[in-house]
């Protein structure tokens, strides 16, 4: 069996190139795979089947986010979500790394930090934070399940210090109560009940609208299910929804900080705080949209 290229393979199924490559991202073409920027197709494939008007209609972003990530592309709108998703994130829990020290570590894989201190947490968390967009990306059209939530968790939190303590339980429920804000949250031995609740009134709908998306992450910034890590967890999981229905995704910036703790507190009571945050977000991710032409 021989490889030929999307080119080849377009014409052979009658399709345009670009149909050959996104079917090759979604992996619908079985055994295909990337050398450098060029696939490489199995010379027997076959067409794959038309299916419903939701897969056929593969989400632009979604596909882009996932042929940049299969070919290694630099400089793209994968490459700008891993460093400013993870930067903003982390940096609203409290890390100490810059945009430019976050950017090397995605981009070199090594730490490059000179005549300052830097909590060895950090350096893991974002490392760790990469491989957990990565997976959103690579489950963004699979329904949120327990399993992806817990997955996420131990992502993100493995290796680090909290890792080696008895009492912290990775990718799995809280062990000890814990607040936030000076609020508390759902006990540990309600915690499942209440993720399961929360699931169960979220996944009937096969398509969800960005106030869903954003009423989901509330409630579940609420039970506050793990020990550490939630918030980021919370916003991974709003990006992946986004992907998933097709809603333009945002990045809450770490100077929009107070005004998403603000909205979260007030969601029940007021929805335009959080509302105008995530416009103002929105805004600017659709800017990066535009500028790398993704529709």
């Amino acid at each position: 069996m021989g490889f030929l290229s999307a080119t080849e393979i377009a014409e052979i199924w009658g399709v345009s190139e670009r149909s050959v490559r996104n079917y090759c991202a979604q992996g619908r073409a079985p055994g295909a795979f990337l050398t450098g920027k060029t696939w490489n197709i199995p010379s027997d494939a076959t067409k794959p089947a038309r299916a419903n008007a939701k897969q056929i209609n593969e989400r632009p972003l979604l596909a882009r986010l996932r042929e940049e990530k299969t070919a290694k592309i630099k400089g793209g709108i994968y490459h700008k979500v891993q460093v400013e998703l993870t930067y903003n994130s982390n940096r609203i829990e409290g890390s100490k790394l810059s945009l430019a020290q976050t950017r090397f570590i995605f981009e070199t894989a090594t730490i490059g930090i000179q005549s300052e201190a830097v909590r060895l947490d950090d350096i893991i968390e974002t490392s760790n934070h990469f491989r957990a967009i990565d997976y959103i990306i690579d489950h963004a059209q699979e329904p949120l399940s327990e399993t992806i939530i817990k997955e996420l968790h131990h992502i993100l939190k493995a290796g680090n210090t909290d890792s080696a303590k008895d009492w912290f339980a990775m990718g799995e429920y809280k062990r000890l109560p814990n607040e936030v804000g000076g609020q508390k949250t759902t006990l540990p031995e309600n915690v499942k009940e209440e993720v399961c609740r929360l699931l169960k009134s979220y996944n009937p709908r096969s398509e969800h609208s960005l106030e869903e998306i954003i009423g989901f992450h509330v409630e579940f910034e609420k039970i506050r299910p793990f020990q550490d890590g939630n918030g980021r967890i919370g916003r991974l999981i709003m990006f992946k929804e986004c992907l998933a229905n097709e809603v333009v995704p945002f990045i809450i910036d770490d100077n929009m900080k107070a005004f998403y703790y603000r909205g979260l507190s007030e969601w029940d009571r007021e929805k335009g705080y959080l509302t105008d945050t995530r416009l103002a977000a929105q805004d600017k991710f659709k800017t990066e949209l535009d500028y790398f032409r993704i529709s």
